[in-house]
């Protein structure tokens, strides 16, 4: 049995391998894309663009693991089956649930390593990668100079260059404005041809210009002539040099990014929960007080409604509800300054309960993000468990090894996954649903379906058999009109 064990996770952990790291190649692929634009043309160093890849890979895991599990669960036992080695184990007396059992127990031991990774790796990755991502955001595009366009990458010049040498480093027809001064476009330099360097660091810029010249138009004295005199300078060789900003990557102190949500490890969210659901309290309370409920039309009915007659004496109230009696007593303007009061009152309520909830709203949209990481945290784990009972079963039932018809259901069956996760989260984010309710949802789904899969694979069940189902409600129809007749019979009797 210890033989066939072996053979059963040799056989499992080969294609494991293999779909992790094609999830991965595939997840970061769509992952580069959308931030290509934010990548290209920045100069970063080889080091700089590994290091935000495997931050990137770190964060996917939680997508990628499941996936492969789910794919590598149907290729191994789906290649069983293909080879009929299913079917000999089965026939020399061994059971599926035995079959499975070195799977499962490699599974659990994955998915408790995968809570881990999620719960300690994950955090400190999401930190790095975010500080890394903020730094390269900031961080300007190389020095592009094209053929007969002006380039405003560098500050203070605007260039131009009529063409370029094969090799890059030699650049002719050119025209710089100056703009150093900000007074437009008042100098010009021209020259036949020149180079352009940049130093290692990114700091400055040094551009070498052959035979050229520069124009420059004076300021004159007097403000009230049109015409301006101009002078110009001839050169055989020019250098400008500049200084460049924002062209070195800075990167940003990772602390500013500790108190997001997937920043934290479990331990640190349920204290940053306990420390928001405070806040949160204490904002309720503190927006409750600012509403108005001693109104203007409550203090007019209050002075009216005194017992005492002396001035001087405390002001005794008394719960006054006959309203309109009231206001057949009191004066035109009395009556008017009572309802103004009472609108403006009213009108000032409504805003500030409105502010109110709108505050409310996203803190309480803040803090049950931080429950939803938290849960996700064991979500992810079990999952990897899950697709382990509904991607045996499969393989078994289907009976096809490869790449093919296992990728097909895996990416659809994920797909599936994948949305219902992300409805429930967001349901569970906007208060529609209870946090353990909408991320929980999934995997309250896919557990039933995992333990009916293994429990018809275990069994030879037909579960893609159409007419074994056409027969069942073929048995139930029948039964249910059985039972119509006999009540007729009955009622007729």
């Amino acid at each position: 049995m210890k033989r066939l064990h072996l053979y059963i996770i040799k056989s499992f952990i080969g294609p494991f391998f293999v779909t992790l790291v094609i999830s991965l190649f595939v997840l970061l692929m769509q992952f580069l894309w959308v931030y290509l634009d934010e990548l290209v043309g920045k100069g970063l160093e080889f080091s700089v663009i590994l290091e935000f890849i495997v931050y990137t890979m770190a964060m996917l895991m939680t997508n990628a693991l499941p996936l492969a599990m789910l794919l590598a669960s149907i290729m191994t036992f789906g290649d069983l089956g293909e080879n009929n080695e299913l079917l000999a184990m089965k026939a020399a007396g061994i059971s599926l649930y035995r079959i499975m059992k070195p799977v499962v127990v490699l599974s659990i031991l994955l998915s408790i390593g995968s809570f881990y990774f999620y719960n300690q790796v994950i955090p400190v990755s999401y930190k790095k990668l975010i500080a890394l991502m903020s730094s390269i955001r900031q961080l300007r595009p190389e020095i592009i100079v094209k053929e007969g366009v002006f380039s405003n990458e560098i500050d203070n010049y605007s260039i131009k260059v009529g063409k370029k040498s094969a090799s890059g480093n030699m650049l002719y027809d050119i025209m710089i404005y100056d703009h150093t001064e900000d007074k437009g476009n008042s100098t010009v330099t021209v020259a036949d041809s020149g180079t352009m360097k940049i130093t290692k660091d990114k700091k400055y810029m040094i551009l070498n210009l052959y035979s050229g010249q520069t124009y420059s138009e004076m300021q004159p004295r007097d403000r009230r002539k049109t015409t301006f005199p101009s002078r110009t300078d001839k050169f055989k060789e020019q250098s400008i040099f500049t200084v460049l900003q924002g062209m070195e990557l800075e990167r940003k102190d990772e602390s500013v990014f500790r108190n997001q949500n997937r920043a934290l490890n479990n331990s640190q969210i349920v204290y940053f929960v306990d420390s928001l659901g405070k806040v949160l309290e204490k904002q309720r309370i503190d927006n409750a007080l600012t509403i108005s409920y001693i109104s203007p039309l409550n203090t007019n009915i209050y002075k009216l409604a005194r017992r005492d007659v002396s001035p001087a004496s405390p002001l005794k109230l008394i719960q006054y509800s006959d309203v309109d009696s009231i206001m057949k007593k009191s004066s035109a303007s009395v009556r008017s300054n009572i309802i103004n009061g009472a609108l403006n009152s009213a009108r000032n309520n409504a805003r500030a309960i409105q502010q109110s909830d709108e505050m409310i709203t996203a803190s309480v949209r803040s803090l049950n993000r931080f429950g939803i990481e938290w849960h996700k945290k064991y979500t992810f784990a079990i999952a990897c468990l899950i697709f382990l009972f509904i991607g045996a079963p499969l393989g078994a039932i289907i009976r096809k090894g490869g790449l093919g018809m296992p990728l097909v259901i895996s990416v659809l069956l994920f797909i599936f996954y994948w949305i219902i996760t992300t409805t429930g989260e967001k349901f569970s984010r906007e208060s529609v649903a209870s946090l353990w309710q909408g991320v929980w949802f999934s995997t309250f789904l896919f557990l039933p379906a995992g333990v009916f899969l293994t429990y018809k694979a275990a069994n030879d069940s037909a579960v893609f058999n159409v007419n074994a189902y056409i027969e069942f409600f073929k048995k139930i129809f029948r039964k249910v009109k059985k039972e119509d007749k006999e009540k007729q019979d009955k009622l007729s009797q």
